[in-house]
């Protein structure tokens, strides 16, 4: 699936009034506590990652991003393509020296 197909689709899902960003924006903070919460729990508790709800908060996530980039009429694709050259230029040779 393409990002700007599932932008579109997506947002048939969105509902809201004139504080619709500011929606948008909250729940993506509170959908990615989800995924830290997760990491968390594996890292320092010695919980299993379950990879499911994993996934589950990770789409959540990005549904949010997706319908903060149709609020501000950016293209989901042009997003992707915009991180994709910033890390290229930033590290040109893959993955940063350790």
């Amino acid at each position: 699936m393409e990002f700007n197909e599932y932008q579109s689709l997506a947002n048939r899902t969105l509902y809201g009034n004139e504080q619709v960003l500011t929606n948008l924006s909250l729940g993506l903070a509170s959908e990615t506590g989800q995924v830290v919460d997760l990491v968390k729990k594996y890292t320092f508790h010695g919980d299993r990652l379950n990879k499911d709800q994993l996934t589950k908060q990770m789409g959540d996530v990005l549904w949010y991003l997706s319908q903060v980039a149709e609020w501000a009429d950016i293209p989901f694709d042009e997003v992707a393509k915009q991180n994709i050259t910033k890390l290229n230029h930033k590290y040109p040779n893959g993955k940063p020296a350790k």
